[in-house]
């Protein structure tokens, strides 16, 4: 601390600052004329990055965000991925959390299809989709994709696990074709596989929402009265609230977690 912070009141004061004052510049100039130059990189913007850039930041200064949270008990889950993964009617199907995860939220757009719907602007105008093309967030070593499986509502359970492990493998490959990137309606984004439990995503543009799915780990739950371990995830559903209500968007999340509670309930 230099003494010039501390100058009080009184005759004193100016004589105080003409003379400390000069003392601390010719200080810090001394520290800055010897300092190391300032190492940085610089990385063009372009391609992908600059696409998901002008994407993000449309999305975020257009559409009002809402987030909603909620912690999900999803150890029959779990059991379900490992029932399937031991079926011989599944061998060579990759079964993961984030299928069923896929699966709920596809059936819970399916009772409450005003979530799966965009906002027209220019007709002043709600569109509801009639085909839920869902959206898997992909990091790939080109930027973010965001490739989607069209008419993910008319698919089967195996048939979606089919067409996530192709769009994710393709993702990755950097061989994802354009019409996998276009007319995706909802979309779920994976953090939980980055080890992060929660995230308040940014809609893509032109959708309702998205669902952020966080990492799962055993905590302690109540169940029947007592204490038990489970393994529990956080789930994260933003939304535009121009053209969904709280209400709206509580239920969709809801019933997704409601589906992972208890998997077999929604005939998956």
């Amino acid at each position: 601390m230099t003494t010039s912070v501390l100058v009080g009141s009184g005759p004193s004061v100016a004589a105080s600052r003409r003379f400390h004052l000069p003392i601390r510049e010719s200080a810090v100039a001394g520290v800055v004329a010897g300092a190391r130059p300032f190492a940085e990189t610089r990385v063009p913007i372009r391609g992908i990055r600059k696409a998901t850039a002008a994407a993000v930041t449309a999305s975020a200064f257009t559409a009002p965000h809402v987030t909603e949270w909620l912690t999900v008990d999803v150890t029959s889950t779990l059991d379900v991925v490992a029932e399937l993964r031991a079926d011989r009617g599944w061998q060579g199907v990759r079964v993961t959390p984030l299928l069923l995860v896929s699966r709920a939220l596809v059936v819970a757009a399916k009772r409450f299809p005003g979530i799966n719907a965009s906002w027209d602007e220019a007709a002043q105008e709600i569109v509801i989709k009639h085909d839920i093309n869902l959206g898997i967030a992909a990091a790939t070593e080109r930027g973010l994709l965001v490739p989607n499986i069209k008419d993910a509502g008319r698919l089967g359970l195996r048939e979606l696990a089919e067409s996530l492990a192709d769009l994710v493998a393709t993702a990755r490959a950097g061989t994802t074709a354009p019409a996998a990137l276009a007319h995706g309606t909802i979309t779920i984004t994976n953090i939980g596989a980055l080890g992060i439990d929660a995230a308040t995503p940014i809609l893509p543009p032109g959708e309702a929402a998205i669902l952020a799915f966080g990492r799962i780990r055993p905590m302690p739950w109540v169940v029947a009265d007592e204490v038990v371990v489970r393994q529990v995830a956080q789930f994260a559903l933003t939304f535009d609230h121009r053209l969904v209500d709280g209400e709206l968007g509580s239920n969709v999340l809801a019933e997704v977690g409601s589906i992972l509670t208890d998997p077999w309930r929604a005939a998956l």
